[in-house]
């Protein structure tokens, strides 16, 4: 042993392995990392009276639509309107010439003059053969005889009554009038051309009163009351929201679509909303009740699972939620969340549980 510390080369390893041991042995210690903090953006969870409502897509048919069609036979000197305008409830819309009607008219009137004048006659001499058969001045035969004439006397009036208020009654009818407030969808003639009972003059539609048609869900359909409010709005008045109130639920539901028809009925006294719009559907089915509500945006889907992060001091909590209906930007959180806690609504993709945050300003 002493011969080996005696060799000089021997020396120099062991010196300079001593020396790399201790400088081993004084090595500094490895700070620990600080963990960076994800930077986010928040909102509070709010509690928002909201009413319960069904979502569909409609559009709008008139109330009304009616075919004015002519009830005589004849030229038709004039027609009123075309298609587009707009006619009240009992204005004259078109006329078939009244001549040979009002010549009916006349003759007609003859008539009854002249039958109900032969009645007066007959009427007189039954009186007086009456009272002659009263004195046994007359026999039986004869005033038989003259009661079988007023019989027929009173028959020949009634007839010619009838007749001259048939001929009247048509008279009347050479003026055709709108049964309806609306437009007129379509006309089929021009003043002149001959038109027989039956023929098609125009068509109307109702247009002060609309009806909106739409179809709801089939697990929708136990929500649904007559008179229940409805609003919706087309995108020709995409700005303006317009009312109505649900009036007819149709009894069977579309076997095909798993859906049910529906109406409601919406004034339209200015005239802006048109038969043919679409419109996107509101039907609220209940009262206004209290529902915490957080962004749409904070929301995580992980599979059947919906979650939530909140900020808790300046760390992130995630939060197993339960969610019910969408309301706008907001969704309804029916279980999970409190009113008043601090959802991220960007960034929390990048979370974990306990992860710490900076909520951007």
């Amino acid at each position: 042993m002493r011969d080996l510390l005696k060799n000089p080369r021997l020396n120099l390893i062991l010196g300079v392995f001593i020396i790399l041991s201790l400088l081993g042995c004084n090595k500094p210690p490895e700070k620990v990392r600080k963990q960076a903090a994800v930077n986010v953006r928040v909102a509070e969870a709010e509690t928002r009276s909201l009413r319960p409502f069904v979502e569909a897509i409609g559009s709008l048919a008139p109330r009304s639509q009616v075919t004015v069609s002519s009830e005589l036979d004849g030229i038709l000197d004039s027609i009123a309107v075309d298609e587009g305008t707009v006619v009240k409830k009992g204005q004259a819309i078109a006329e078939i010439r009244p001549t040979d009607y009002r010549l009916a008219l006349e003759q007609a009137a003859a008539q009854l003059a002249q039958s109900e004048t032969g009645l007066a006659n007959v009427r007189q001499e039954y009186e007086r053969k009456g009272a002659l058969y009263r004195e046994e001045l007359l026999t039986r035969q004869q005033f038989d005889d003259i009661t079988a004439r007023v019989k027929l006397a009173e028959a020949e009036a009634a007839r010619a009554r009838s007749g001259h208020n048939l001929a009247k009654e048509k008279l009347a009818r050479t003026r055709i009038f709108s049964p309806l407030t609306g437009s007129v969808k379509e006309k089929k003639v021009t003043a002149g051309d001959y038109v027989r009972n039956g023929s098609f003059l125009a068509s109307i539609v109702q247009t002060d009163l609309l009806k909106l048609i739409f179809s709801v869900s089939e697990k929708d359909v136990g929500s649904l009351r007559l008179g229940q409010e409805v609003d919706f709005i087309t995108d020709s008045f995409s700005d303006q929201k317009f009312h109505g109130r649900l009036s007819a639920i149709l009894p069977v539901l579309d076997e095909r679509t798993r859906t049910l028809q529906a109406e409601a009925l919406v004034s339209n006294a200015d005239q802006r909303l048109k038969p043919g719009l679409f419109a996107r559907v509101t039907l609220y089915t209940g009262t206004a009740q209290k529902r915490v509500v957080a962004p749409i945006t904070a929301l995580i889907y992980d599979g059947s699972k919906t979650k939530i992060f909140v900020v808790e001091g300046e760390k992130a909590r995630e939060k197993n939620v339960i969610t019910g209906r969408k309301y706008g930007e907001y969704m309804e959180i029916v279980e999970g969340l409190q009113d008043g806690e601090s959802v991220v609504t960007v960034g929390q993709n990048n979370l974990m549980e306990g992860v710490p945050v900076h909520v951007a300003r």
